[in-house]
């Protein structure tokens, strides 16, 4: 489907559909008017009841260049999801802070730096080629878990939630035993306001009760690395774990609160949003059988095929930031204090940069998706995830003949983090 038919409504809604997750459980209409705003105000001012003012930006160069002023445009200072206005308050009075944990997406500069190289070199590609046979084996199992479903399963639910997260598990340290746990908790926190994956989404209406939400997962995901960190203390292994447990910080231990914000961002970040572009890639070969049949035929293709699903699905909707000082893009200036949204979503649709950006296309090239976002902050996990993608797609593509959809896939009710969420498929074994 294309914008060429684009309206004022499309104006009139967007701040409805931007502040309302339950809009990403139908993503086009959004499309639609992230389209007009390209178009007609790409740096827009948007007041939504109940939020604070905020910027969209919606061009592709336009967030690029925002990312790269990292000093200009900060993580600290506000939140870095766009969050309601009681709740912002809320978090405020009861943290001191606009964020409920502290870790590399909420810090800047030589901070910011001190914290993202603990890790670091765990995730870049030189590192990860030495996993790549141990990434193999498990996406074997997953394909041959999914064979076993005799031409029929829900893709999310069988597959593409379970990989990436044993994947992730491993590489942190945590005992297969409590996947089933961290998966949970996982959609408890970025699917909160999904009345599917919420751990009471009924308090989410109301900020007060909505924080203790968020809380009763936090708490639950801390007391559990709390022991980790104390078995990692005692008894190092080769693991991201053992790097965050025996970390010093300014020849300082690591704060409790730093170090479990730290294990949460991996646990999580680490395999949904992979778990998501795996997913919208299936989900776009099965409407696309031409494409399917291309990249079976061409195993070259594959690396297109990862970059695109990345690009079509784009887990992570937005990131907020703060700017500093006065500045000017696109002809408009944004304040000192001001709040910004870089719309990843808008910047992977943008017609200036992408052909036919309506089209899941495996033979796109180049392909400049943003949905690692740019800069200092670009996803520390962006290679792995490119590496799980490849390896799934090469183990499973020519072990299948075709994949069809068996029913209505559904995405998440997330306005931060959203993907599919159901995805059911019939398959013929090659």
């Amino acid at each position: 489907m294309t914008h060429s038919s684009l309206s004022a409504e499309s104006e009139s809604g967007l701040p409805r559909l931007l502040t309302d997750p339950r809009s990403f459980a139908e993503p086009e209409p959004i499309h639609k008017a992230l389209a007009w705003a390209r178009s007609h105000d790409p740096v827009r001012k948007v007041e939504a009841p109940g939020f604070d003012p905020f910027w969209l930006i919606t061009r592709h160069a336009d967030i690029l260049e925002i990312e790269r002023q990292a000093d200009i445009f900060r993580n600290e200072d506000r939140s870095t999801v766009l969050v309601p206005r009681d709740m912002r308050e809320a978090i405020e009075a009861k943290q001191g802070s606009p964020h409920l944990t502290r870790s590399v997406v909420n810090m800047d500069g030589s901070e910011h730096r001190t914290y993202r190289m603990l890790t670091q070199a765990w995730f870049v590609a030189g590192s990860l080629r030495k996993l790549e046979g141990r990434i193999r084996e498990i996406a074997r199992q997953a394909v041959d878990r999914m064979l076993e479903r005799e031409g029929a399963c829900d893709f999310v639910d069988d597959v593409a939630l379970h990989y990436p997260l044993h994947v992730i598990m491993e590489i942190l340290g945590v005992p297969e035993k409590d996947e089933g746990m961290m998966l949970a908790l996982t959609q408890q926190l970025f699917g909160a306001r999904d009345p599917e994956k919420s751990r009471d989404a009924g308090a989410m209406a109301d900020p007060a009760t909505a924080l203790t939400v968020f809380d009763s997962v936090l708490r639950d995901f801390y007391a559990y690395f709390d022991q980790l960190t104390e078995l990692r203390r005692q008894a190092p292994r080769d693991d991201v774990a053992s790097v965050i447990a025996n970390a010093m910080i300014n020849g300082k231990p690591i704060s409790k609160h730093e170090a479990n914000s730290y294990y949460v961002l991996v646990a999580t970040a680490g395999h949904d949003t992979t778990s998501a572009s795996t997913a919208g890639g299936i989900w776009s070969l099965a409407e696309a059988p031409d494409q399917l049949r291309a990249v079976k035929s061409d195993p070259s293709l594959i690396p297109g095929l990862v970059e695109e699903a990345i690009r079509w699905t784009t887990p992570v909707k937005h990131f907020m930031r703060t700017a500093v000082s006065d500045y000017t893009i696109s002809g408009k200036r944004i304040g000192a204090g001001d709040w910004v949204m870089l719309s990843y979503m808008s910047a992977n649709r943008d017609e200036a940069v992408f052909d036919d950006p309506d089209h899941f296309r495996i033979d796109r090239s180049p392909n400049r998706q943003l949905s690692f976002g740019y800069g200092p902050h670009v996803c520390l996990g962006q290679h792995l995830a490119r590496l799980e993608m490849r390896i799934l797609f090469e183990e499973l593509l020519p072990r299948i003949r075709s994949i069809e959809l068996a029913g209505p896939p559904k995405w998440t009710q997330s306005n931060f983090i959203s993907g599919p969420k159901k995805l059911p498929i019939r398959f013929k074994p090659a």
